[in-house]
C-alpha cells in the first residue's frame, strides 16, 4: 500500500511539471563565449528596462551608446554598426530582433547556441538567437573581427563610413546590391557619423581646438536634454551652462555645443 501511494504521488508530480529544456555543453560554451565578451565591457543597455522603440530616433537614442562602446573595443565605426542595426532589424521591430534579439541578421554558420528559423534568401533559414540585444551587438563585432573575409575593412580609416559600407557588401555580408547605399543614406540622413566623431574626438581631446573641433549636436524630433546628455555622456546642468540655456526647451534644428 505504501509503495502504491508513492507511485500515485510521483505520477501526479510528473503530470503537473512543465518540460525543462537544457542546453547541451556545446550550446552553453557558445553562449558563454559571447556573454563573457559582452560583460567584459559595460554597455548602456539595461536588459531589464528595454524601452518601447517607436521609430528610428528611439532606436538610435537607445543603442548609440552600445555602438560607441563596440567602436572603442573593436574599431568598427559606430555609424556603420548603428546603420546595420537599423536596417537589419527594421529599427528593432523585425521578427528576428523581437523574437531572437538578433539585430544584424547573423545566420547560424558555426553557431551552437539557441536558434530561430526565418525566411530570408531561402525559406526557413537558421539564425542566431540571443538572450538580450546587446549580445547581438557584441557578436556582430566578433563576427566581423574573427572572419578573414572582413579583414580588409580594418585597413580602412575608421571614419570612412562610405568605404566601410561598400566593403561590407564586397565581403559578402549582404546580397542586396543597394546595401552600401542604404547604409550610407541612413548614416547621412540621421547624422550617425557624429557618434564616430564623439569616440574619435574624445580620444584626441588634447589636440583639439575650439575653432576647428567644437563638438555640436543638431536637435532632431524627439530629442530632449536628458536623451542628449545620455548620448554624449554629459550632464544636463553642463549642457544648460555651455549653451547658456534658460530652460529645457529645444527647437528642431537648434545646434547645441556638446564639448569644448
Amino acid at each position: 500500500m505504501i509503495k502504491f501511494r508513492i507511485l500515485i504521488v510521483l505520477f501526479i508530480f510528473s503530470c503537473g511539471t512543465k518540460k525543462v529544456i537544457i542546453n547541451s555543453p556545446a550550446e552553453n560554451d557558445n553562449i558563454q563565449r559571447v556573454d563573457k565578451k559582452v560583460n567584459s565591457k559595460s554597455t548602456n543597455v539595461n536588459n531589464n528596462s528595454l524601452p518601447i522603440i517607436n521609430n528610428v530616433n528611439d532606436y538610435i537614442d537607445y543603442f548609440s551608446g552600445v555602438a560607441m562602446d563596440e567602436m572603442r573595443t573593436y574599431k568598427i565605426p559606430a555609424s556603420i554598426t548603428l546603420a546595420q542595426g537599423i536596417l537589419e532589424s527594421g529599427s528593432g521591430k523585425g521578427r528576428l530582433s523581437v523574437e531572437a534579439n538578433n539585430h544584424f541578421g547573423i545566420k547560424c554558420h558555426d553557431w551552437k547556441g539557441p536558434k530561430i528559423f526565418h525566411d530570408d534568401d531561402e525559406a526557413q533559414e537558421c539564425f542566431r538567437k540571443y538572450s538580450a540585444p546587446e549580445y547581438s551587438y557584441r557578436d556582430h563585432s566578433i563576427f566581423l573581427t574573427s572572419r578573414s573575409r572582413y579583414s580588409g575593412l580594418f585597413d580602412l580609416s575608421i571614419s570612412d563610413y562610405k568605404n566601410w559600407a561598400k566593403g561590407l557588401k564586397k565581403a559578402g555580408y549582404a546580397t542586396d546590391k543597394n546595401y552600401p547605399n542604404k547604409l550610407i543614406n541612413l548614416i547621412e540622413n540621421y547624422k550617425l557619423f557624429i557618434f564616430d566623431e564623439i569616440v574619435l574626438n574624445k580620444k584626441n581631446r588634447k589636440n583639439r581646438s575650439l575653432r576647428d573641433n567644437t563638438l555640436k549636436h543638431e536637435v532632431i524630433k524627439g530629442d530632449t536634454l536628458y536623451s542628449i546628455s545620455k548620448k554624449y555622456n554629459i550632464s544636463i546642468k553642463e549642457l544648460l551652462k555651455i549653451n547658456k540655456l534658460k530652460d529645457r526647451t529645444l527647437i528642431i534644428g537648434q545646434l547645441l555645443i556638446i564639448d569644448k
